[in-house]
């Protein structure tokens, strides 16, 4: 349905994104995840129509879009992380798409309700932007842009102000109209547990390409000199060692699957050794049990169900995380 072909773009000669191909077919549940200025809020804009890739081609439905048509924005909606709302009450900023639409004030009140309710923004429909939390008016944003039916969204962060109960009311509204009629999803996110509670696909971005391992534990980094072949680069609170004779800036992967999980510290060849705790468990969408800790960074390993239960995994756990400096990918 919707693609980037061959695009990079540039903000003041800097090359922010390089794909030779992005699509979003109709239908889709997509997450788009990377760290901070991996380049996923330029992706969204460009998937919006919002500005026009320095080179390459946006395509909708196999045809390159030279310049979008009231018509063709229509069908397109990006939703950004600080989404802007009228001086209005809620209710007047779902209902304003709508309204421009010609939609009668009838039908414009009942898809305005029936969208706040899935939101859980019926008690709120008559408060005004100054009356709500970042996390309303992210939601309130999300509940403007379903009322419209687009058969593209596209959302930047949408549950990033929201607590637990929010978010998954958001998911499951998301899920619910998907459910009535085939709308194309894109959200870019940090937060990898809910891409893989939520996606079908999900893709991760690294300095404005697509990387090539999976999306967790990416982080951008200045590698500097530790030893012969090996480098160390800062991560929050800690030091991760690296098998590379690349230095300066980078773009650094701790495979999963490549990290070991125990109690106790192992006896092992692996030199990057990190003590903490477990903040939280859940299933990995690819299988097994994906095991998120402390341990001076955030970092994501993923264990068998049997070893989850044999060490004994939960919330507030002592943990040791393991892996070899050779493991570490760099890009």
């Amino acid at each position: 349905m919707l693609e980037l072909r061959g695009v990079r773009h540039r903000y003041d000669g800097r090359l922010v994104l390089d794909l030779e191909h992005f699509a979003v077919p109709a239908g889709a549940m997509l997450a788009v995840v990377g760290h901070n200025g991996a380049g996923k809020s330029t992706l969204l804009r460009l998937l919006a129509l919002l500005e026009a890739p320095t080179e390459g081609s946006v395509v909708w439905d196999g045809r390159p879009v030279r310049r979008a048509s009231t018509a063709l924005r229509r069908r397109v909606t990006l939703v950004e992380q600080r989404p802007v709302l009228l001086r209005g009450t809620v209710l007047e900023n779902i209902g304003f798409g709508l309204q421009v639409r010609g939609v009668s004030r009838a039908d414009a009140y009942k898809r305005t309700a029936e969208v706040a309710e899935q939101l859980g923004l019926l008690s709120l429909l008559e408060r005004r932007r100054t009356e709500l939390s970042d996390g309303e008016v992210q939601r309130v944003a999300v509940a403007r842009a379903l009322a419209i039916r687009p058969d593209v969204l596209l959302l930047d962060e949408p549950a990033s102000s929201a607590d637990r109960a929010a978010s998954g009311a958001l998911y499951r509204a998301l899920a619910a109209e998907r459910g009535k009629r085939s709308m194309a999803v894109c959200i870019a996110s940090h937060q990898l547990e809910d891409a893989y509670r939520w996606a079908d696909d999900i893709r991760a971005l690294a300095d404005g390409r697509l990387s090539p391992v999976t999306p967790e534990n990416l982080f951008r980094v200045e590698l500097t000199a530790a030893g012969t072949d090996t480098m160390s680069a800062r991560v929050g609170s800690i030091d991760i060692l690296v098998t590379t004779d690349r230095a300066g800036s980078a773009v650094l992967a701790v495979p999963p699957g490549d990290i070991f999980v125990s109690r106790e510290p192992l006896s092992s060849s692996a030199r990057n050794v990190l003590k903490g705790s477990v903040t939280r468990v859940a299933t990995h969408r690819g299988g097994g049990v994906a095991v998120t800790a402390d341990v001076g960074v955030e970092l994501i390993a993923v264990v068998t169900a049997d070893a989850c239960r044999e060490l004994a995994l939960a919330p507030g756990a002592p943990v040791v995380f393991s892996f070899k400096a050779s493991a570490v990918q760099v890009f």
